[in-house]
């Protein structure tokens, strides 16, 4: 069977400034903005690489709309999900799910809003 994965991610925002500080704090890395007309993004680290997909935030008032509940749920890999679910609501966000096992052989998951009210879940192996 072929095994299929993310490419890229596209996180709504609705302040890109305000986004970019929640994500840095959260993630302890920097966002690269870019000005691309209508459309503002800011890039993640890591694009190229071979360890994960690569993304940005990205704002447009026309062509994307953040949402708490609906769409699709990214999740960040992180090396405990309790590092980053403690740095959300300092940053402006809301932890909706505290870490919690999936399963053994899963490991952990956590879900939290960000600062513009988008879902975002975070998985770790311990």
């Amino acid at each position: 069977m072929k095994k299929v994965t993310v490419g890229w991610f596209e996180i709504p925002v609705n302040d890109m400034d305000r986004a970019i500080s929640f994500y840095q704090k959260v993630f302890s890395c920097t966002l690269h903005k870019m000005d691309m007309g209508d459309f503002k993004m800011a890039m993640f680290p890591g694009e190229g690489e071979a360890s994960g997909a690569g993304g940005s935030l990205v704002l447009h008032k026309d062509f994307y709309k953040s949402s708490e509940l609906a769409g699709p749920l990214i999740y960040f890999s992180s090396e405990d999900v309790a590092i980053e679910l403690k740095k959300v609501e300092e940053a402006g966000g809301k932890v909706q799910i505290e870490k919690r096992m999936i399963s053994p052989e899963y490991g952990y998951m956590g879900v939290f809003l960000d600062s513009e009210g988008n879902r975002i879940a975070l998985h770790s192996t311990s």
